[in-house]
């Protein structure tokens, strides 16, 4: 997915180390929302496939540093 066809909603809360995931039965996932150029949005929801939550948000980090880039 190209940068051009998407806005990522990402509000980061500096107070809340594990925005952006959640912990389902042991494993970390990652979750935020994309806003399309057709004015549609679709909820991203990822399994960051760890037990770890430092593990996982260094995951999260790269994921939306990687989409936030240009």
């Amino acid at each position: 997915m190209s940068k051009k066809n998407f806005k990522l909603s990402a509000r980061i809360d500096e107070s809340n180390p594990n925005h952006h995931m959640w912990n389902n039965n042991g494993t970390w996932y990652i979750h935020f929302i994309i806003h399309k150029e057709d004015k549609t949005a679709e909820r991203f929801r990822k399994s960051l496939k760890t037990r770890d939550v430092e593990e996982a948000r260094n995951k999260r980090d790269k994921i939306l540093e990687r989409l936030m880039k240009d």
